[in-house]
């Protein structure tokens, strides 16, 4: 049986803000492991949280480019899992409400140009590092980078192959550099990116069960992991099994995903409005003033050139 590839994306965004999405500490890479932890990310008792205004500014810009609608009303809340990195046992994310919705990015496909859907993208803290240590039995964990700001962007499942999402990736990352919003640096974790796929017979409209691949940090791993999992699951379904919703993680070295978890839906996370953050409300003249101010984009100076 032929099948097609039904493929969505979340992006990680780092935003270029010298604080915390929630505290004032400093956000430099590559310094000394839990050097620059902060109350607030260590889940301290008593620190509170206060918005980044740069962020959000940042975030704003970010969707303007990217074609979303600027929600007026925001609200974060807590998204609740248990994992190392994240010692307050939640992690603070917009889920009801997010700052930007209903987007798009137009990308070059084999057929020629295509609109991908952004469903939304919205600001979130980061989690800390799980550091394992080849040839130990344990593993350190880093909280250097948790609470640092995130812009997630998520796609609608609108592409329909590896040379798709790759081209999609490499569009979004450049609207991110150009806004200088993120630096782009995939080695360093800045833009992260989680591919969701399914299989589905050709012709059918269904969706196929869904598997989210993590820890991918380059377009050519992000190409391979894609048209691997495509192999394997058309394997699987040809063979009369099925596909466990999971998440699944790319081994460089053997060339091929593995299982890491199974797959959360959101109620798993307990989602609830954080009580020690206010409702944002951002103001309509205010957003305005960043769509004047939007620079060329690359599309855009590309289509110029070409002119």
């Amino acid at each position: 049986m032929s099948y097609e590839a039904v493929i969505g994306v979340e992006g990680h965004a780092r935003l270029l803000s010298q604080s915390r999405l929630f505290w004032s500490g400093g956000t430099m890479f590559g310094r000394s492991a839990i050097s620059q932890s902060w109350p607030l990310c260590l889940g301290l008792p008593g620190s509170l949280p206060v918005i980044n205004r740069t962020a959000v500014e940042m975030a704003v810009r970010a969707g303007l480019a990217l074609n979303c609608t600027i929600a007026t009303s925001n609200l974060f809340a807590r998204k609740n899992y248990f994992y190392p990195d994240l010692p307050k046992g939640y992690q603070i994310s917009q889920y009801e409400a997010p700052i930007c919705e209903h987007g798009w990015i137009e990308i070059t496909a084999s057929e020629g140009k295509k609109r991908v859907r952004i469903r939304r993208a919205h600001l979130e803290e980061d989690a800390g590092k799980n550091v394992h240590v080849t040839g130990t039995n344990g593993s350190r964990v880093d909280l250097n980078r948790a609470g640092t700001p995130l812009l997630e962007i998520v796609t609608e499942p609108d592409l329909r192959s590896a040379d798709e999402a790759v081209a999609y990736l490499k569009g979004l990352r450049d609207v991110l550099m150009y806004l200088e919003v993120c630096d782009g640096n995939m080695d360093e974790g800045s833009f992260r990116c989680e591919p969701n796929l399914s299989l589905r017979p050709l012709g059918q409209k269904e969706f196929g069960t869904k598997v989210e691949l993590k820890n991918i940090n380059s377009f050519k791993f992000v190409k391979d992991a894609i048209e691997y999992e495509v192999k394997r699951q058309t394997k699987v379904l040809n063979e009369g099994g099925k596909i466990r919703q999971e998440t699944r993680l790319w081994n460089i070295d053997r060339g091929e995903t593995a299982v890491m978890r199974s797959k959360e839906e959101a109620h798993d996370y307990r989602y609830f409005p954080d009580p020690d953050l206010v409702p944002l409300k951002l103001d309509k003249e205010w957003i305005k003033g960043f769509r004047s101010s939007l620079p060329e984009l690359p599309a855009a100076r590309a289509s110029r050139f070409v002119s």
